[in-house]
């Protein structure tokens, strides 16, 4: 047992972090903001089953109101779906924006280090 280090190995050590902490950092996922694939497909099918769901409460209540029970039901039950397909598109069109632009902001800010 040897009371002082090695000199040879601090240096060496010191040396590979120093060579560490020159890396640029790992990059980012493809997703915004660093959501994981699984939150933006939950935020996903939410956004959908609330379009539904909205929909068929809508149609179901028209239809107990004038006593016409699936006519409005169904009616607003596709409006629903399309109302809720149309906001899924829209979420993932803004995703895919911002992952673009931070694409972009991560290759100039790594242009700008060279």
């Amino acid at each position: 047992m040897a009371s002082e280090p090695d000199p040879d190995r601090l240096r060496a050590l010191e040396a590979r972090l120093a060579q560490v902490k020159d890396q640029a950092p790992p990059p980012q996922g493809s997703t915004a903001k660093g959501f994981s694939q699984g939150e933006v497909a939950w935020r996903m099918l939410i956004e959908l089953m609330t379009g539904m769901f909205l929909g068929v409460g809508l149609g179901y209540g028209l239809d107990v109101l004038f006593g016409t029970l699936p006519i409005f039901l169904v009616i607003f039950s596709l409006f629903g779906f399309a109302a809720g397909i149309r906001t899924m598109l829209g979420s993932a069109r803004q995703l895919a924006q911002t992952a673009e632009d931070q694409s972009h902001k991560d290759r100039a800010a790594q242009d700008e280090g060279k």
